[in-house]
């Protein structure tokens, strides 16, 4: 028994939304998908001053219910940390090429202004292998460290303050997406490339040899490896220590790059290493932070290193620092806010631009070690930077005998953790484009150059991303009668389709660059069809296009749905649409194309639209017998 009109659901054809409207929401979407301030909407405004407050400067958040209890686990963090933090300091520093005290110096101011304005408890704030390492080969290419120092440095903060900017920028525009095309599988691909050029990068150190290259590929690495045969001892600590398989031993990995650096000082103080061809890091003057900003350099002529390894480490190091704060904030069933993350990144290195600081993030070691030692907030890092404080003040000047060797054993042991085997192994086995992704990072980074590397991964990532919008799923659907469910007839067998009817799913929104492909892939849906259905002795007499699936349409998709429309007429089909989404009902309206398709041609539902269309080949089957009579 079929159901006449009368009976089916109704689409709503209510007036498009204004262009006001859609801009408001589409903006409301785009940047504030999290809806920040739903709780405060209805408040009064003293009470939305004090909640906009917070949460846009969390400290005064959760310092106000901040008691000794928590102090007593941020005090212990804070320490160990602090002990990690040294001799990373010194060793990253010593990658960037510049001088060891610019390490310490970034462990002091940063964190401070990470703890005021950051949204993670666990995110402990320091240095990072890869971005030392990246701005020190980009700015390279401008100016020789050896060769002017003092200029190297002032390009190493103007780079600084521009990783800051940008962060900041991204984060106060609430553009994260756009860090979100570093995937995981360029990030693993691009870490692993760079653990492998530094681990290289520091047999300088651990060979004790004069002379290198400043290039960032294996094979000019390699190449001054061998035109070099000077060899000392050779230290290795184990990695393992890294993956803290044993959480209750966290301080065994923590506390070994500060036992590392003890032990070698103590070494080379009283061997008095130097005079027997054993290099140490030099003298370490005493004192806090001096101001950079009269060093900034905005010199057109060196102007663009430092614009070019700013932004690069930039989105680097917000996507590391954003993911490590997200991966522990998930362990404990919490969520940080990545806008404020990228806020609190960017000040903090606007700050320590100005501070001789260089570019700082959350590195995972130093966070893995913080969230083990039971940090309870953020003011573990706090602890940190009063520790490195005392430091800089007092202790500075006893790690000036530091063996260089014990620096490139602590970073050779901190970057094999960073090869995933187990990560690119299984993109392999999952999601082949992904293995391709993280590879071209991979081998891009140890073969060419870090920034090379990178844009090779992105560029093929989003080569991806476009396939998928230029070649959107289409499917053919079929009745589950144990159901009464409609549902792909390729992924349930069972599925039957309907005599008379071919149904359609588009899943994809429906733009300029897929109208071909989606005009091509449903004339040939209705050619395989036909040729099917006609060795059966069935004629396809309706074409129903599932919209559920399509989000939004331009001028160009709704031009081809008309297209469609006027070349299955021409076959004798019937073009129904079925559920088109707010979006597209709009633009069909707004264009009039909903008069040429007709609104007795759109319906809410697949069931709907079949009922109708029996009820209206009963009714042309009744008027055809009635005039055969008359005549």
């Amino acid at each position: 028994m079929t159901s006449s009109p009368q009976s089916l659901h109704r689409v709503n054809y209510a007036a498009p939304r204004s262009f006001g409207t859609l801009l408001k929401a589409n903006l409301k979407e785009t940047l504030f998908p999290d809806d920040p301030f739903h709780e405060i909407k209805n408040e009064p405004i003293s009470r939305r001053f004090l909640k906009g407050a917070q949460y846009f400067v969390p400290i005064f958040e959760w310092l106000p219910k901040y008691n000794f209890k928590l102090f007593k686990y941020d005090l212990l963090a804070g320490i160990t940390i602090a002990s990690l933090a040294i001799p990373q300091g010194i060793s990253y520093a010593k990658l960037a090429n510049i001088p060891p005290i610019i390490g310490l110096y970034s462990s002091f101011v940063p964190p401070l202004i990470y703890a005021v304005f950051g949204s993670s408890k666990h995110l402990a704030v320091g240095t990072v292998a890869a971005c030392s390492l990246l701005i020190a080969a980009i700015i390279e290419g401008k100016v020789n460290a050896s060769d002017n120092m003092p200029l190297y440095l002032s390009l190493v903060f103007t780079a600084t303050l521009f990783s800051g900017l940008v962060q900041t920028a991204l984060g106060l525009l609430r553009l994260g997406i756009l860090v979100d095309f570093l995937s995981h599988s360029t990030i693993t691909g691009f870490m692993g490339g760079t653990a492998i050029i530094i681990c290289l990068q520091q047999l300088k150190g651990m060979l004790g040899l004069k002379h290198f290259t400043t290039h960032t590929d294996v094979v000019s690495v390699l190449r001054a490896i061998f035109h070099n045969r000077k060899e000392i001892m050779y230290t290795r600590k184990n990695a393992s220590l890294q993956k803290n398989k044993k959480p209750k031993l966290f301080w065994v990995s923590a506390i070994a790059p500060m036992v590392t650096v003890i032990v070698g000082c103590l070494f080379a103080y009283f061997a008095h290493a130097e005079k027997h061809g054993i290099q140490i890091v030099g003298h370490l003057s005493k004192g806090i932070n001096p101001s950079s900003i009269h060093l900034l350099n905005f010199d057109p002529k060196y102007i663009s290193a430092p614009i070019k390894a700013g932004v690069i480490a930039a989105m680097i190091s917000l996507a590391e620092g954003i993911a490590i704060g997200r991966s522990f904030a998930i362990i404990r069933n919490e969520q940080i806010d990545g806008n404020k993350e990228m806020i609190a990144i960017g000040l903090m290195n606007i700050f320590g631009s100005f501070t001789s600081c260089y570019l700082t993030t959350g590195p995972f070691s130093k966070t893995a070690v913080n969230f083990n030692a039971g940090c309870k907030t953020a003011m573990s890092n706090v602890v940190m930077s009063i520790c490195m404080m005392l430091t800089l003040l007092f202790l500075a000047p006893l790690f000036s005998y530091t063996p260089l060797v014990s620096l490139s054993a602590i970073i050779m042991s901190a970057m094999l953790g960073l090869i995933d085997y187990d990560k690119a192994y299984h993109l392999f086995k999952t999601d082949k484009f992904d293995f391709c992704i993280c590879m071209a990072a991979f081998f891009g980074v140890s073969f060419i150059s870090m920034d090379i590397g990178l844009m090779l991964s992105v560029g093929l990532a989003l080569i991806r991303a476009l396939l998928y919008i230029a070649r959107p799923a289409t499917c053919k659907l079929g009745l589950i009668s144990e159901t009464g469910l409609y549902r792909d007839v390729e992924q349930y067998p069972d599925a039957n389709g309907i005599a008379g009817f071919l149904i359609l799913k588009l899943g994809s929104p429906i733009y300029f660059a897929n109208c071909n492909y989606v005009r091509e892939r449903i004339l040939r849906w209705i050619r395989d069809e036909r040729s099917h259905t006609i060795s059966k002795g069935n004629e396809i007499e309706f074409l129903l296009l599932e919209l559920g699936g399509i989000t939004s349409i331009d001028i160009t998709g709704v031009e081809t749905l008309l297209e469609i429309r006027r070349c299955v007429q021409a076959k004798g089909i019937k073009m129904i649409l079925v559920n088109p989404r707010l979006g597209v009902l709009e633009k069909l309206m707004v264009t009039e194309s909903i008069d040429t398709i007709t609104k007795e041609s759109v319906f809410l539902t697949i069931e709907d639209a079949i009922d109708a269309c029996r009820f209206s080949l009963k009714c042309s089957d009744h008027i055809k017998t009635e005039n055969l009579a008359i005549v």
